[in-house]
């Protein structure tokens, strides 16, 4: 079965296709602006979409990034590295990235968001017994670093599970630094 891309919208339409996306879930002004490209006749008519979208305060990134980083830090668990690269992919600009990771994670003692990642993700494991296997201590060290914990913490958190944690300092360049700077070089600035 080919498959068939979807019909273009006349300008009238497109306003109406944004609502309804935005009905389903919020998002950033950057990735609706790539939507509504994707289905305009007239690329002109984007622009128009867009600011009625933000006349009626419809699209807001603050208000977006405030919200996602909110879910994923409380439901998913996940640290303030994850979250600046999250928001970077849905094209947050950086700046306002930072600074809503930044309030979002104030007053977090981000030690213990690591041992809540490491108890949901292992529960049913006795973790001094499953983390004294080298193996499996490097696995966790790299989720717990993909989930966007600092090395540093992360190393800390683990040393009270497995004497091996220490070796975990001196692991290739390319594995500690994995997540060091979590918004990508591409300047998303301009966007939006």
């Amino acid at each position: 079965m080919a498959f068939k891309p979807p019909r273009k919208l006349a300008p009238e339409e497109l306003y109406t296709y944004a609502v309804g996306l935005l009905g389903r879930r919020d998002y950033s002004k950057a990735e609706m602006r790539t939507k509504l490209l994707g289905r305009s006749i007239e690329p002109s008519s984007v622009e128009q979409a867009m600011a009625r979208l933000l006349e009626f305060a419809f699209l807001d990134d603050r208000r977006f990034a405030t919200s996602y980083a909110q879910v994923r830090k409380e439901s998913g668990g996940f640290g303030k590295g994850r979250i600046l690269r999250d928001l970077a992919v849905k094209r947050v600009p950086s700046e306002l990235a930072k600074e809503i990771a930044e309030q979002t994670y104030a007053g977090s003692d981000e030690e213990q968001l690591v041992a809540n990642y490491l108890e949901r993700k292992f529960r049913g494991k006795q973790l001094d017994v499953f983390l004294s296997e080298p193996k499996n201590l490097q696995s966790a060290y790299r989720r717990l670093r993909t989930a966007g914990f600092s090395s540093n913490v992360t190393i800390k958190v683990l040393k009270r599970y497995a004497a091996g944690a220490e070796g975990l300092e001196h692991m290739e360049a390319d594995e500690v630094e994995m997540n060091e700077d979590p918004i990508p070089s591409r300047d998303l600035e301009g966007v939006g």
